[in-house]
């Protein structure tokens, strides 16, 4: 019982008070980016039947195999 505590010097105490507020800006700076892409989302692409014909073609199917994949009885 006869330990004294020992106090922290003001320098102390105040680099302590700059860390925290340090850690509330990184957090604050984190929300507000959270919050810029809330309001301002990405748009989303839209798939359209162009953009897989073409990939098709891309890749050497004939409009046959692709009505054939697609279980569609075309007549020529």
């Amino acid at each position: 019982m006869g330990e004294l505590r020992k106090r922290r010097t003001v320098e102390e105490r105040v680099a302590e008070i700059d860390g925290k507020i340090e850690t509330c800006k990184k957090n604050i700076a984190t929300l507000e980016a959270k919050k810029k892409a809330i309001l301002n989302p990405k748009p989303r692409k839209i798939l359209s039947m162009n953009a897989v014909l073409k990939k098709a073609k891309e890749k050497g199917y004939t409009a046959k195999d692709i009505a054939k994949k697609l279980d569609i009885d075309i007549e020529e």
